[in-house]
């Protein structure tokens, strides 16, 4: 018979329900055996690595054997007779793990425990940096003897896991790229390329939301992007986020600034409201962009693909505006690489346009955000309710009511992001690949096809452009209203030559 250990064991016995499950069960069998059961992989060990049933001995298994769980570890220490850490340090004042779980106790603004702290010992790595994204400045926590380097704060600290997968994926010079890129197709083509590749992610991050149509709306987010790119301070504080809310929707929103009501992501259909997404109590909004912007800070020369995907999920998760939450978002991820210097001025990466691909594997958009959205709501939607509407704060009147946003605070806090982060690694090098590539080579061969043009007739290129839009988009041919305003056209050998050479260079 196969005995749980670990995390799966804490959670039993201690009645842990989490919002996110785990990523790792381990188990106690009669060899040391690993399998993928349901995407989650299953460690068995043999019968002597049993630990003790006892909440120090099943912490310290899965502090050495399984990957952090901080809102597992929060619920945890919520529940548990601090008597049992106490009990632990005492045995144990030297020992790393006991160490760990005590700082980390506290670090969830749980009552300090009654004990002095710890004395002798070395200053011990709360997290493995060549695991895990962790802050470039930690702090030392002297009480302890830890070196506190989660990257964000007890309010707001999303978790990547650098898995074998992730490492090789982020392993990627954006730069580097888009240098050879330049070599390619000539850096003055990949510079125009710039100006539609803006308007394109625009475009693109509207299509995500089903708004592609809205021209006016794209032209501004355009702007926006092209201005606003890794200028100033990273656009995370409140005022900043809501200058930059009313620049992307422009004069005439129903709201602004940062919400102080409750929202969801989800739709009507006839009387009842379908719910895909629960956003954090308002109350808590503050607090956790804060953490956020600790985040930012507290990471700053670690991977940008990395900080991106975590700044930018977590953004969209948060959810702090009734309106834009997905343009800024996305905003993010070009933000931050350009702050980086990961990518150069006056290049905007059009992620959206990948993002809006449903045929990249193994994930699209709206599955990644599912990775966190779905387990949440099948937890807690049963115990939300549509029904009154109430006036809140910000002017905005709400039907939803939810009881139960304090017990759920710690999945929003400690989301685990790392499959989002596999996700925009993929994004980012198809983006660069595939569209920056098939855009650079449209200007290069429609430069090479206005030139050729002009070894066949003299003319502007505006007049020229037009009548390769024409030809091309006829399949060849020449009609009427074309013949008509450019009467060279009518020389049979002329417009031979001319649909020859749009099919040579446009195919």
């Amino acid at each position: 018979m196969r005995h749980c250990a670990g995390y799966a064991w804490l959670a039993q016995t201690y009645e842990v329900a989490v919002c996110q499950p785990l990523k790792v069960r381990s188990k106690i069998g009669s060899m040391r055996k690993d399998s993928i059961v349901d995407g989650v992989l299953e460690q068995v060990f043999p019968a002597q690595y049993q630990p003790g049933p006892t909440l120090a001995e099943h912490l310290t298994f899965a502090f050495k054997r399984e990957p952090i769980h901080l809102e597992l570890l929060a619920r945890l220490f919520s529940r548990i007779d601090p008597a049992e850490l106490e009990q632990w340090i005492r045995a144990e004042p030297t020992g790393q793990y006991a160490r760990r779980a005590c700082f980390l106790y506290e670090w969830f603004g749980n009552p300090a425990l009654a004990y002095p702290g710890v004395e002798k010992g070395n200053y011990v790595e709360f997290m493995d940096g060549e695991r895990y994204l962790v802050s470039q400045a930690p702090q030392r926590n002297s009480r302890w003897r830890v070196i506190d380097n989660l990257p964000g704060t007890a309010h707001f600290c999303p978790l990547i896991r650098i898995t074998q997968a992730l490492a090789g994926l982020i392993d990627y010079d954006l730069n580097a790229e888009l240098a050879r890129l330049g070599v390619e197709f000539g850096h003055d083509t990949l510079l125009r390329s710039a100006v539609w590749l803006t308007i394109k992610e625009s475009r693109s991050s509207f299509a995500i939301e089903h708004e592609e149509q809205q021209t006016d709306r794209i032209k501004r987010f355009a702007a926006v992007m092209e201005q606003r790119c890794g200028v100033g301070a990273p656009p995370l504080t409140q005022d900043q986020i809501a200058a930059i809310q009313q620049e992307i929707l422009g004069p005439r929103a129903l709201s602004y600034g940062i919400r102080q009501s409750p929202v969801f992501v989800g739709q009507t259909r006839g009387f009842q409201n379908v719910l895909h997404y629960l956003a954090p109590d308002w109350q808590e909004i503050e607090a956790i962009l804060q953490g956020l912007q600790a985040f930012e800070i507290n990471t700053q020369g670690s991977s940008s693909i990395l900080r991106a995907a975590a700044i930018s999920f977590g953004f969209v998760y948060i959810h702090p505006l009734s309106d834009g939450n997905g343009r800024i978002s996305r905003f993010l991820i070009n933000d931050i690489l350009r702050r980086d210097k990961a990518v150069p001025a006056p290049y905007i990466l059009p992620v959206s346009a990948v993002m809006q691909d449903h045929t990249l594997r193994p994930q699209n958009y709206d599955q990644v955000l599912d990775e966190f959205s779905r387990p949440l709501m099948q937890m807690i939607e049963p115990a939300v309710r549509f029904e009154g509407y109430v006036k809140y704060p910000d002017g905005m009147e709400s039907n939803l009511h939810y009881d139960g946003f304090a017990d759920t605070a710690p999945a929003w806090r400690y989301i685990d992001l790392t499959a989002h982060a596999q996700y925009l690694a993929r994004v980012l090098r198809q983006t660069v690949e595939k569209e920056m590539r098939d855009e650079a080579s449209i200007l290069r061969n429609h430069q090479l096809l206005r030139d050729a043009i002009k070894n066949v007739f003299e003319g502007p290129d505006a007049d020229i452009d037009r009548i390769i839009r024409s030809v091309h988009q006829s399949e060849g041919q020449v009609g009427n209203k074309l013949l008509k305003q450019y009467t060279l056209l009518e020389d049979a050998g002329i417009r031979a030559e001319i649909v020859a050479l749009v099919a040579k260079f446009l195919g």
